[in-house]
C-alpha cells in the first residue's frame, strides 16, 4: 500500500509525468513529440523517461518511446482516477441533495454532466435548463413527483403544433395540483385531447424529477424542504438507460390519466 501511494504521489507532483505517461500509453512518441505535445524541456522529459524506464512503465522502441502492459495498467487507472475526482469535485456542492438511492448507476457516468444551480441573478436556473431542453426536443418522456405550469406550456405549445411526442407519469399529488386549479385543469384536459400525448398517475410518489428530451436525461435536485438546488442533465448512456428502466417501471405501475377521469 505505502510503495502505491507513493508511485501516486510521483505522478500527482508533476503533470507532465502524467500527461507523458497518457502519451505514450496512445502509442509511440519521439522525445521531439513529447516535447511538442506537453511543452516540457528536453531535460526534463529526460529526467520523466528516466524515471518511467527505472519504473518499467515504458521501453524504447524504433527510436522512440512506448508505455510496457504496466504502465498502460497506469495510465488508465491514474486517468480513471483523476476522471472520478473531477467528479466529486462538480458534485461536491450539491451531494446532499443527489438521491443517490434512486439513482441506480455509476456516478462516474456523470463526468461530463452539465450541472446548473441557481444564482443569485437567475434563481429559476435549472429549472430554465430543463425548459430549454424541452423547446429543442421532439421526444420527450417523464417520471415526476412533479408538472409545473412552464413546463405544461411548453409541451403544451409544442405537441399541439406536431412538432412533438409525450409521455409522462406523474406523482397523483403532481395532477392533483393541477385540477385544483381550474386554469391549469383546463390547460391539462387540452394536453390530454392533444395527439401523441400518454399520461399516467401512480399513486405511490415518485421521488425524482427526471426528463428525457431526445438523447438528454435532465434531473432536478432539491434538498428535503423542496427547495430546488441544482439540476443535472448528460447525454451519457448509461444514465439514458437508467432512465428508460425507470419509467419502464413506474409507466407499468400506474394508472392511465384521461379527459373522463376529470368529468366528475
Amino acid at each position: 500500500m505505502e510503495a502505491a501511494l507513493e508511485d501516486i504521489e510521483f505522478l500527482a507532483l508533476s503533470p507532465n509525468r502524467v500527461e507523458v505517461l497518457r502519451l505514450l500509453a496512445d502509442g509511440r512518441h519521439t522525445r521531439r513529440d513529447l516535447a511538442d505535445e506537453t511543452g516540457a524541456s528536453q531535460a526534463t522529459l529526460g529526467r520523466i523517461l528516466g524515471d518511467f524506464e527505472d519504473r518499467t512503465w515504458i521501453r524504447k522502441d524504433s527510436g522512440g518511446y512506448v508505455a510496457t502492459a504496466t504502465g498502460d495498467l497506469v495510465a488508465a487507472s491514474f486517468t480513471d482516477l483523476l476522471s472520478s475526482l473531477d467528479t466529486e469535485r462538480a458534485l461536491r456542492p450539491i451531494v446532499d441533495y443527489l438521491p443517490t438511492d434512486a439513482m441506480d448507476f455509476d456516478l462516474r457516468h456523470l463526468a461530463d454532466a452539465t450541472i446548473t444551480t441557481p444564482t443569485g441573478t437567475r434563481p429559476n436556473a435549472p429549472v430554465q435548463r430543463v425548459l430549454d431542453l424541452l423547446d429543442d426536443a421532439e421526444e420527450v418522456r417523464v417520471f415526476s413527483h412533479a408538472f409545473n405550469e412552464q413546463s405544461l406550456t411548453v409541451v403544451q405549445d409544442h405537441t399541439a403544433a406536431g412538432d412533438q411526442t409525450f409521455r409522462g407519469v406523474f406523482s397523483r399529488s403532481a395532477i392533483e395540483a393541477l385540477a385544483d386549479e381550474s386554469g391549469l385543469r383546463e390547460r391539462l384536459l387540452d394536453l390530454l385531447g392533444t395527439d401523441d400525448v400518454e399520461l399516467r398517475v401512480c399513486s405511490d410518489e415518485i421521488p425524482l424529477a427526471v426528463t428525457v428530451a431526445d438523447d438528454v436525461v435532465h434531473l432536478l435536485v432539491r434538498d428535503e424542504n423542496g427547495i430546488l438546488r441544482a439540476s443535472i442533465d448528460t447525454d451519457d448512456p448509461a444514465v439514458r438507460e437508467w432512465a428508460d428502466e425507470a419509467l419502464a417501471r413506474y409507466w407499468k405501475a400506474a394508472d392511465p390519466l384521461s379527459r373522463d377521469d376529470f368529468s366528475a
